[in-house]
């Protein structure tokens, strides 16, 4: 395998080797963050079909395996056999050790969290710009008890265990902690320091170069013909019709399915941006009520997911082949990005996640080409392509939205008197965080429907209503999260305000579970 298209016009990238770890695209995502691109592969590709020349530098990831399990993963001996550096992670360290014929043990117990770790070569070029005592994310069960031969230590945690090494001449580098992580102080200096000081790899990723060449990318390859895309009215299927709607413009027919379960107005705000800026075709489709006739008496949560998108896919399907019947289009275009790739493990050895109904191939009934222009950008990087494009900021830097919309934000069933509740719920909460000049601040928010009545005063009488959750999170990387400590008064107006303007709302809570143990998303 080499670069294919996307990346031909790169050199020197980063090649990261998935083992499992839920972190893995942090580490290509820090990469890309100094500038220089990564691609992820799996610990068992056929490394013979790669062109290793292609990349600047390898990493070996973490992952769920201990080096004495019977079937833990080996290093690719065609990497150390490269002469590129490689930095090596958590288990990937482990792994390098005792293939080195040094020794590890597994811990009395695992170790995981926030860890102080004391360098006793601060000089060495990894950790320049570090402190001597700095704070990392460790997550391990095993140790390295003996460091091997032509080694040396780097650093060490307070607790005497190993946490980092080198070896004295090869390009081996070895952290027991995750620099991907947010929760590593300085891991951002690493990064720079193994891919730009280490490995010499210009910084030479960047958005406006990368819309540059897309763009020609896509030219050439549809030329004259029509490309067909499903519009949901999310961040992502709304930059690839703006990066397709400026390589091929009228060639491209978007297909936009309102269900009904959007944020409030969002439907309309959205084809009313792309009616005015986008020179595209578009075709709009009013299915809310299918979607709520085939949701009502459904309560769980991944039953409605599946609802969603199995009707979501129908309705566009149906309107899809009138399209390339009158039309003659030949690609559907797709919205999918990396971390979808990734997640649903297409690309890598992460642990499935979740399932993205636009990874993995195209409805055959269809008989069309494929084209994603987004597949190898993660979320920061489409939105930063966005606005490199001049889409209007409060679109592009929406809030995450879940695919199912407001399904899994009213718990249990979804009836249709919720859904107007919950979108006027929201859009006050909103409101709020934008006046308070909190809404960059705040990573997720949205407020969530509980079918659970409590008993309330309004004015001189009895109410007996609903509740409103109230969810904030900020995070880096969505992988953990904190619930916001926003100022009291602002939670006091979203709570007064929510409760005497909402219809059948008697109770406002906040919730301030962390993730984990929960997840953002209450379903």
């Amino acid at each position: 395998m080499s670069l294919n298209k996307h990346e031909a016009w790169l050199t020197d990238a980063l090649l990261v080797i998935d083992y499992g770890s839920q972190l893995t695209q942090l580490i290509a995502k820090r990469s890309r963050k100094v500038g220089v691109y990564s691609q992820v592969v799996a610990y068992d590709s056929d490394f013979s079909t790669i062109d290793l020349n292609a990349y600047c530098a390898f990493v070996i990831s973490g992952g769920p395996m201990s080096v004495h399990d019977a079937d833990a993963q080996g290093i690719p001996p065609a990497l150390l056999a490269s002469g590129k550096p490689m930095l090596f992670i958590c288990y990937g360290a482990q792994r390098l050790a005792h293939e080195a014929g040094g020794r590890v043990e597994s811990s009395q117990k695992r170790e995981f969290g926030a860890t102080l770790i004391r360098l006793v070569k601060p000089e060495h070029p990894l950790f320049c710009g570090w402190q001597m005592e700095s704070k990392v994310l460790m997550s391990h069960s095993d140790h390295i008890e003996v460091l091997p031969d032509a080694f040396d230590a780097l650093a060490y945690t307070d607790q005497g265990v190993l946490a980092a090494y080198a070896h004295r001449e090869k390009p081996y580098y070895a952290v027991q902690f995750h620099p991907e992580s947010e929760d590593t102080v300085h891991g951002e200096a690493l990064f720079i320091n193994f891919l730009q000081t280490i490995a010499r790899a210009p910084a030479n990723w960047s958005m406006p170069y990368y819309l540059e060449e897309e763009v020609k990318v896509l030219r050439e390859r549809i030329g004259d013909r029509q490309v067909l895309l499903g519009l949901s009215g999310g961040v992502d299927s709304l930059v690839s019709a703006a990066i397709l709607d400026r390589a091929i413009g009228n060639q491209l027919y978007c297909v936009f399915v309102d269900h009904g379960l959007m944020r409030a107005n969002e439907a309309q705000q959205v084809r009313a941006y792309v009616e005015a800026h986008f020179n595209l075709n578009l075709i709009q489709v009013n299915a809310s009520e299918q979607f709520l006739s085939a949701l009502v008496g459904v309560e769980d949560p991944e039953a409605k997911r599946k609802i969603v998108g199995k009707l979501f896919v129908e309705t566009f399907l149906a309107v899809a082949k009138e399209q390339i019947q009158s039309h003659h289009l030949t690609f559907l275009a797709q919205g999918t990005i990396y971390s979808d790739v990734i997640e649903s493990a297409h690309g890598g050895k992460s642990q499935l996640i979740k399932s993205h109904h636009n990874v993995g191939g195209l409805p055959e009934e269809l008989h069309l080409e494929l084209v994603e222009p987004l597949r190898y950008l993660f979320k920061d990087e489409v939105r930063a392509l966005g606005l490199a494009m001049g889409i209007d900021r409060a679109l592009v830097m929406r809030h995450p939205f879940p695919g199912p919309g407001l399904t899994i934000r009213i718990l249990g069933e979804v009836k249709a008197e919720y859904i107007p509740i919950l979108q006027h719920a929201d859009t006050i909460m909103l409101d709020e965080l934008h006046s308070a000049g909190l809404y960059d601040a705040v990573s997720q928010a949205f407020c969530v429907f509980l079918p659970v009545k409590s008993v309330g005063v309004k004015g001189d009488n009895r109410s007996y209503d609903y509740t409103i959750g109230v969810r904030m999170i900020q995070s880096d990387d969505f992988m953990t999260g904190r619930f916001a400590q926003l100022p009291w008064s602002v939670l006091e107006r979203i709570g007064a305000r929510i409760v005497n303007e909402v219809a059948h709302v008697s109770r406002v809570v906040y919730d301030i579970t962390n993730k984990p143990p929960a997840t953002i998303e209450w379903e």
